[in-house]
């Protein structure tokens, strides 16, 4: 009896179980906490949480990960190969109203403006250390956009994918916590309480065609490394606006976005391997990440300085910290903040011109990393 029982445990995880296992258990737990009590960002972290706990189950015991056969090492093929984020765009654009940016196209500028974060933790990270490929995905972090960030980390098939996406998607879920602050610091209450109008200049159902078309055949010319993204995000945009076609609006919107958002969260959790993921390496990362999102929301707003610097028709600078592209959560915090000066003043509809904006500059700025160091 007494062999039977030490056969058993010799055969269960307890005897392969490390203290690197134990911490990221406890990690986990703390991300499904944050998921659950406070609502940050439940539909990511609860998935990436529980992949987690399965990468850290011993896998000699469990043969999850086994060569070939292996369940998880199958279903992260979609991580591995880059198919999950641009089916993740898909998804964005068949839910994201382009007429925002297209009523008032100077903020455009704005979004390209939060990409300034990108680039200087791009140079940052390289003079620290890491080499351009891990450089250029984890200043995609700047960007606060989940799926560019784990597109770029897997293309580039860096060793920090876990870290740099479990990064984004807190640093995400962390917005109304790590904007406020800066937003405040840079500008004043007079600056705060400049109202842009109640109404933007209406779009017409022909200018909401042709922009995904024409933004997908430009974009892709001069970055073409952006276009699995910049391509899935149109097609999606494309079938939401064309008015003939809402059962793949729906299907790409909800069934498909919900289900690979799944299957990626789940395959980026289990590649967090306590070893890999508790290094000083992998803390520098998430430092690094915090860096460019704060730097990205700092661009934004003092590029919409300077716009008013050379303009009669003022823009409120908070709308420039919505040039990162946590959409809707970035406009939602430039109208609280606005809001608590002046509670009648509504920017709220201008901010989401930056903050779609910002998709695309985080999908061209990967594209330009792609197109210089694969």
């Amino acid at each position: 009896m007494a062999e039977l029982i030490s056969g058993y445990f010799a055969q269960s995880g307890f005897t392969n179980l490390s203290w690197e296992n134990i911490v990221m258990f406890a990690i986990a737990s703390l991300l499904m906490y944050l998921a659950v009590a406070k609502d940050a960002e439940p539909l990511l972290l609860i998935p990436i949480a529980f992949g987690m706990i399965i990468a850290n189950i011993p896998p000699q015991v469990t043969g999850v990960f086994e060569p070939g056969t292996g369940f998880m090492l199958i279903l992260q093929q979609g991580l591995v190969l880059g198919i999950y984020p641009p089916l993740i765009f898909l998804g964005i654009g068949a839910v994201t109203d382009f007429s925002f940016v297209l009523a008032n196209p100077k903020t455009l500028f704005l979004g390209a403006a939060a990409q300034i974060g990108v680039f200087v933790t791009f140079i940052g990270a390289n003079l620290l250390g890491f080499s351009l490929l891990d450089a250029a995905a984890i200043s995609i972090i700047g960007g606060a956009d989940g799926p560019t960030s784990i597109y770029v980390a897997s293309v580039l098939k860096s060793q920090y994918l876990p870290v740099i996406a479990i990064a984004s998607y807190s640093y995400i879920a962390l917005v109304p916590v790590i904007q406020p602050p800066v937003m405040k610091l840079l500008t004043t209450k007079k600056e705060r309480r400049i109202v842009m109008g109640k109404q933007l200049r209406k779009v017409s159902k022909l200018e909401r065609i042709v922009f995904p078309v024409v933004s997908t055949i430009a974009i892709s010319i001069i970055v073409p490394q952006s276009l699995p993204l910049i391509g899935m995000l149109m097609l999606g945009n494309l079938l939401r606006e064309n008015g003939r076609t809402k059962r793949l609006v729906e299907a790409s919107g909800k069934y498909i976005s919900d289900t690979v958002i799944i299957l990626l969260c789940v395959s980026v959790g289990a590649k967090a391997d306590g070893k890999i993921f508790l290094s000083v390496e992998s803390i520098m990362v998430m430092v690094l990440g915090c860096a460019a999102f704060i730097v990205a929301t700092a661009s934004g707003v003092l590029f919409a300085k300077l716009m008013n610097l050379f303009s009669t028709n003022k823009v409120n600078p908070l709308i420039g910290a919505a040039g990162v592209s946590a959409v809707p959560t970035a406009a939602r915090v430039a109208q609280k903040v606005a809001s608590e000066e002046d509670g009648t003043n509504f920017i709220l509809m201008h901010a989401m011109g930056p903050n779609i904006a910002g998709v695309i500059g985080s999908a061209v700025a990967a594209g330009v990393f792609l197109s210089i160091i694969k």
